[in-house]
């Protein structure tokens, strides 16, 4: 890399971290990506964010987690090639502490792999496979209407059912 602009940038705005959050994810035991396609915001190619949780260790552990995602990412961006370099997105690396024992190759290759999945755009819907199905509802149960009781509610106009 000497002589050079670093492959990545960096993410460093809360509401950046929070936008890759809403995007595709990917898991390991080792690492934990969430990421999206930007259309918006600043220009360039891939945006990466590191963060370890306390829940992970003490503060040096969680540095050590970070620092190790950190060239894993840069490594995994360079042998990604240009056309991944590139593309408009930002990517986020949650470390776990499995990260801390795990060999460096398979690190990197957590990371390769985690930037193919979360930049992936989304395909176009196909509008032939469309159900016409409404979107479910977020209530309870098997839906429909329930009148009291939990009981199956009689249309409008129509006389309520009897059990006889």
């Amino acid at each position: 890399m000497p002589g050079g602009e670093p492959p990545v940038g960096r993410i460093t705005r809360r509401p950046d971290y929070l936008a890759a959050a809403k995007g595709r994810r990917f898991h390991t035991e080792r690492l934990t990506a969430q990421g999206r396609l930007r259309d918006d915001g600043p220009p360039g190619g891939l945006r990466v964010g590191f963060t370890v949780t306390k829940r992970e260790g003490h503060a040096t552990e969680r540095n050590r987690i970070r620092r190790r995602l950190k060239v894993a990412a840069q490594i995994a961006a360079m042998q990604a090639g240009p056309a991944q370099r590139d593309k408009p997105a930002d990517v986020v690396l949650i470390g776990r502490r499995d990260a801390l024992s795990a060999s460096f190759a398979q690190l990197v290759d957590d990371v390769r792999q985690a930037l193919g999945v979360v930049t992936k755009p989304k395909a176009p819907r196909d509008p032939s496979k469309d159900t016409g199905r409404p979107a479910r509802s977020g209530g309870r149960g098997r839906g429909g209407t329930r009148g009291p009781g939990g009981t199956e509610a009689a249309p409008q106009g129509a006389p309520p059912k009897r059990n006889s």
